[in-house]
Parts: structure tokens; sequence; C-alpha cells
């Protein structure tokens, strides 16, 4: 769709647009409904009445009716068995395709924890409205678990199957990373997927799991400890800044972060300071496009919607900040690189790894003596 299209667009038709997203809406809150109450679980373990789903799960029929008609009006379960007619006995089932996708918590086609993260967003409407006429914002404490829980569960698939291949597929990577003894630090690591992901990956090397969130910090150490890596990996509370008091490092990493912090710049800095000379800095962040152009395509959609809605107001719940938001594009995060003291950025040839792409920050520029 062009501009010019839009602009030819009738009442009708922007009123139907705006039908339609509220009905997307609408299912998505009913979907955070069936995966905090099991539903969904329960599901796609059997085939269930709303009877028995109520049995199972320890909720209340009545509602169990409404939300599995529901979800079969919206095309997300099948009705196996009508009951004649009767509502408590009609027997519903969750497709393996919704299934994967919304209770596959390995699969790289999970989004069953997506709607928490708007979920969380939804409870502090009335903060984002005093943050945009005032000033200020709306932090990631704010947020709260139901943030927590939805980007860990999100991104976990991502690191745990698909991190090690990707950098495997890099030799320049790889090969400074499997340096027996390297030093690894992950900055914004969160519940700690990543820095669980590199340790396994590279057996020989210790990882530094740093994040600002105390919660995010001690889920990272149970799931460290879990893993039975708790021996090479450590978590921190402290900025990312802080890395030159807890270095030096072979490499240090940033996932999906950059584009939060309210002084990127200062801490790509004290990645500069941390990491050796010829070690690694990598930044995964959104892949999004090198320059704006609207109508904007499905990702470029998302990535305004998660600005608007949380990233943009958490990088402004502090002072002084960049304010970057989601969509930092490359040459934001070239600017940032360069006023830290790196010579320059390079996109790494990794593709289809979720939204999201891969740079190398370079002290010195490729090919130049050190």
């Amino acid at each position: 769709m062009t501009s010019q299209s839009i602009a030819s667009q009738t009442a009708e038709a922007f009123a139907d647009k705006v039908f339609k997203a509220a009905l997307g809406t609408m299912e998505t809150f009913n979907l955070y409904l069936g995966d905090r109450l099991g539903w969904l679980d329960a599901l796609a373990e059997a085939p269930a009445t709303a009877g028995e789903l109520a049995e199972r799960t320890n909720t209340q029929p009545r509602y169990a009716i409404e939300w599995l008609e529901m979800m079969a009006v919206y095309g997300n379960l099948i009705v196996l068995d009508d009951g004649a007619g009767n509502r408590l006995q009609r027997r519903y089932a969750l497709p393996p395709g919704a299934a994967e996708a919304l209770t596959g918590h390995q699969s790289l086609n999970y989004q069953g924890a997506l709607p928490q993260m708007l979920a969380a967003v939804g409870g502090q409407l009335d903060k984002l409205l005093e943050a945009y006429r005032s000033g200020g914002g709306v932090s990631w404490a704010d947020l709260g678990d139901n943030a927590r829980d939805s980007q860990a569960a999100l991104n976990r698939p991502w690191f745990e199957s698909a991190l090690a291949p990707a950098l495997a597929e890099v030799p320049a990577i790889d090969s400074v990373l499997r340096t027996s003894g390297a030093r690894m630090a992950d900055i914004g690591c969160g519940a700690g997927w990543s820095t669980i992901a590199l340790a396994r990956a590279y057996p020989s090397a210790t990882v530094l799991g740093v994040d600002v969130d105390e919660p995010s910090i001690q889920a990272a150490k149970a799931n460290a400890e879990e893993a039975g890596l708790a021996d090479r990996v450590r978590f921190a509370v402290a900025e990312g800044r802080a890395l030159g008091e807890l270095g030096p490092f072979d490499a240090a990493f940033a996932f999906e972060c950059v584009h939060d912090m309210p002084r990127p710049v200062e801490v790509l800095a004290a990645f500069h300071d941390a990491v050796r000379p010829e070690g690694l800095v990598v930044i995964m962040d959104e892949a999004v496009a090198d320059d704006f152009t609207a109508p904007g395509d499905p990702v470029e959609q998302a990535m305004y919607g998660y600005s608007t809605l949380i990233c943009l107001p958490d990088g402004l719940s502090s002072t002084p900040s960049e304010g970057t938001g989601t969509v930092m594009r490359q040459s934001v995060l070239t600017n940032y690189a360069t006023r830290a003291g790196f010579a320059s950025v390079e996109v790494l040839p990794i593709e289809d790894f979720a939204f999201f792409r891969f740079y190398r920050l370079w002290h010195e520029r490729p090919g130049t003596t050190q």
C-alpha cells in the first residue's frame, strides 16, 4: 500500500481497519488468559470439554465455556463434538500448529508469551499517558513480571537452538570465542538464556552476565544452576558502563538491549575499554530498515509498536537519555559506536535469526595494523 492509496481510502475502510485491530486486541488478551490459566497447555495435552478443562486447571466452567467458544470462533480451536447442543459437553481440540506456536516453548515458532508483553503494557496505560504529556517514562521495572517473563520466553528458543550455529557460521567470530580460557561478557542478559547459550557453545570459556534488573539476575542464576553451568557462568547486577571494572574480556555481547539504554554511548565506551583490541564486541539488535519509509512492512510496524509502548518509555525513564527507541537503525548505532571510540561497524553475515541483525564493532578498521 502506498501513501496515495492510503489517502484515497474511505472513512468506511479506515473504520474497518480499526475494527479489525480491535478484534486482534481482544484475541491477544484472550490468548493471555488461556496461557496464564493453563488452558492452552491443557488443550495441547488432550482435547477437552469446558467441564474437563475447568477441572484440569482448577478454574470455573462458565468462564471456560465462553473462552472456548471465543477461541473456536476466532479459528484457534477445532470443535470435535458439538455435545448435542450442550455447551458444557462440547469438545474442543488445539490443532498441532497452534499448539506449537502457543505452547511449544522450545520451538522457533513459539509466540505464546507475546500476549504477556502486551498485558504488561495494558496495566501501565495511565502511566504512559502521563509520560507522553509531561515527559519521563515507564521503566522496565514498572512493567513487571509479565514483561520480564515474556521477553525471556520469546528469546529463549532462539538463544538455545540458533545462537551457537549462527556464531559458528562466522569463522572470525568463532575462532576468538574458541580461544582456551576466553572471558566473555553478556550485557543486558535478562534471564540469562543468551549467557547460558554462550557457555554451552564454548565450554572452555567463562561468561559473565550483567543486567540492571535484580529479578532478572535472580532468574538467570537459577537457570544457570539448573543447566549445570554455575561453575562457568556468573551474574551480576550492574550497569553496562561498569564493564571496565569487571574486565578485561576477550568478547562482549549485547543482545537486544542497546536500543533500550538511556546512555548507550557510555556503555559502548565501556565495551571499547574493557575488551582487548583484538577481541570481539558484538551487538544484536532489531533488523529494522536503513531508512524511514511510510507505510512500512510488518517488521517496521511491530518495532514502532514496541517502541511507542515499551522501549522508548523505558529509555526515557532515566535521565539524561538518548531516547533511542526500538527502531535503532544502523546509522544510529554507527553514530553511537563512533562516539564511543570504535573505528567502524560491520553487519555480520547472520541471517534469519528472528527479527534481529548482528553487528561487530571494530576497535580498528579491518585490515588496519594494530
